[in-house]
């Protein structure tokens, strides 16, 4: 099984706080939440970045979980890999080029396993929408405590809606100041029609600059990854 380190930083202590109390509403949940997906409504938002975190926070309470990279189409959590190339991830498993073991990545995190999301292919929903999919869940859940699924968009593509088949609920990632309310009830309704329960919606890159604290983490990763949005337009435009 191929190792990849993984890039992350200490957080301060209010933002630690804040994935703390996010990590206790998961588990207050309820026991039947074990596969969550996150997702957002644009890219550049943060959901990467705290699929990431939250992982890290759980396993600090001794969870073993897997972080499945779904997002085929531009992923961030591959920026975030420091050293180690893995060969094959989810596109290769999905398309049947692939062992599920070849597909699973420990990382320097002790207690997460990744599946990183491969090279990109040119059908990613329909992929995710194969029985392949529902099996490595079915597997992961078998090994782990929890299962995230960094998913694209679901403001720009379906992925996340077609993912959510085989989870247990969902999280959506707004980022604070930049998305309309409006937009940010589509993106809660299209996947509550999807049945699959929306437990949390999460509030990122808030400034609170009055009071004295800035999340200055999740901002710096917000400019970093911002750019992926054009991608995401057009990767849409040209499926359609």
């Amino acid at each position: 099984m191929p190792k990849v380190e993984l890039l992350y930083e200490e957080l301060p202590y209010e933002m630690n706080e804040e994935l703390k109390l996010l990590r206790t509403n998961i588990q207050f949940s309820g026991t039947d939440k074990k596969v969550l997906l996150l997702t957002s409504a644009f890219s550049g938002e943060g959901k990467s970045t705290i699929a990431l975190d939250l992982c890290r926070s759980f396993t600090e309470l001794g969870k073993m979980v897997v972080l499945i990279d779904a997002d085929m189409r531009k992923s961030g959590l591959t920026q975030m890999i420091k050293s180690g190339a893995p060969e094959f991830g989810l596109s290769h498993y999905l398309s049947n080029q692939c062992s599920m073991n070849d597909a699973f990545c420990t990382t320097n995190i002790n207690g997460l396993n990744l599946i990183p999301a491969g090279k990109v292919p040119p059908n990613p929903a329909e992929l995710l929408a194969r029985q392949n999919m529902r099996r490595l869940v079915e597997a992961c859940k078998k090994v782990a405590d929890y299962v995230i699924i960094d998913c694209p968009p679901l403001g720009m593509v379906i992925d996340a809606a077609v993912v959510s088949q085989v989870c247990d609920g969902s999280m959506i990632i707004i980022e604070s100041g930049a998305i309309k309310y409006r937009m940010a009830q589509e993106v809660v309704e299209k996947m509550n029609n999807t049945g699959c329960p929306v437990i949390g919606v999460i509030l990122n890159k808030v400034d609170y600059a009055s009071t004295g604290k800035y999340y200055g983490k999740y901002g710096k990763y917000g400019s970093k990854y911002g750019k992926y949005g054009k991608y995401y337009k057009g990767y849409y435009q040209e499926q359609k």
